[in-house]
């Protein structure tokens, strides 16, 4: 029987063009082929969204020694089941969100396209990890996150992950990383989400922007906690949202 190599997808919603998808390819061909299929332009903030009404196109971007670089028209999502479906010769050994160009912490994990990449290779029962920077430039220096990024990703190729969970990597912005916290999700909020604007030619528009808020500054088993302080944070993640806590207490509402 023929030994493949470890079938590395990756994708991300910054856009196939992005520094930090660019970095990770480099960082990870050592460690197996690599498949890449990313949205044609930025996506960031789909989520799990993908193109139910919309047909997609993809476009090979560049081929090299164990390297396959596609675009996709279509969401974060999208470009993993194209992929899934379309590209890869067998299923993957490891699926990879990112590196995003900001953080994926706290609630940001829901709206995230890096998320959504991840998620969707978990729901596809493939080991999956999404990697983030807090710092949204075009131009972030990703150096810093090059040896526990190779780390953490030869780790889940050697050990996989349980079925159900997949792994949210968030990076502080600073030269150095004091070290890694395994963190869960911080509680906070977005407030101020909406602009309203009036066109020159008579109506009105809006922005969505908004300002976040931790809600919980001094909790230090949270990711933010551990980014406001310097720390690498790892947020295990699951695919299965029931609360199960209720499932006894809502017991007098079975029929």
């Amino acid at each position: 029987m023929k030994n493949f190599k470890p079938l590395i997808l990756i994708s991300n919603d910054d856009g196939y063009h992005a520094k930090g998808i660019n970095c990770l390819i480099e960082w990870v061909r050592d460690f197996g082929d690599v498949i890449v299929c990313a949205p044609e332009r930025a996506r960031s903030g789909f989520a799990c969204a993908f193109s139910a009404t919309t047909p997609l196109t993809m476009k090979l971007r560049r081929k090299m020694e164990g390297v396959e670089v596609w675009s996709c028209s279509g969401t974060p999502v999208d470009c993993v089941k194209m992929a899934l479906e379309e590209l890869c010769p067998r299923k993957p050994d490891l699926v990879i969100g990112g590196i995003n160009h900001g953080d994926n912490a706290s609630v940001n994990t829901h709206y995230s396209g890096t998320m959504g990449v991840t998620m969707e290779g978990c729901m596809k029962y493939i080991p999956s990890v999404a990697f983030s920077l807090c710092d949204h430039r075009d131009d972030a220096d990703f150096e810093p996150m090059r040896p526990y990024v190779c780390q953490m990703v030869q780790r889940v190729l050697k050990e996989g992950l349980p079925q159900g969970v997949c792994l949210n990597v968030n990076f502080p912005l600073t030269p150095e990383f004091k070290g890694v916290k395994l963190c869960r999700m911080a509680k906070g909020t977005w407030g101020n989400e909406v602009t309203k604007c009036r066109h020159p030619r008579g109506y009105d528009y809006w922005w969505m922007v908004g300002s976040y808020t931790n809600d919980e500054p001094e909790a230090e088993d949270t990711d933010n906690w551990a980014l406001n302080h310097g720390y690498v944070a790892i947020t295990p993640t699951q695919i299965d949202v029931t609360a199960y806590e209720m499932l006894d207490k809502m017991k007098d509402w079975e029929q």
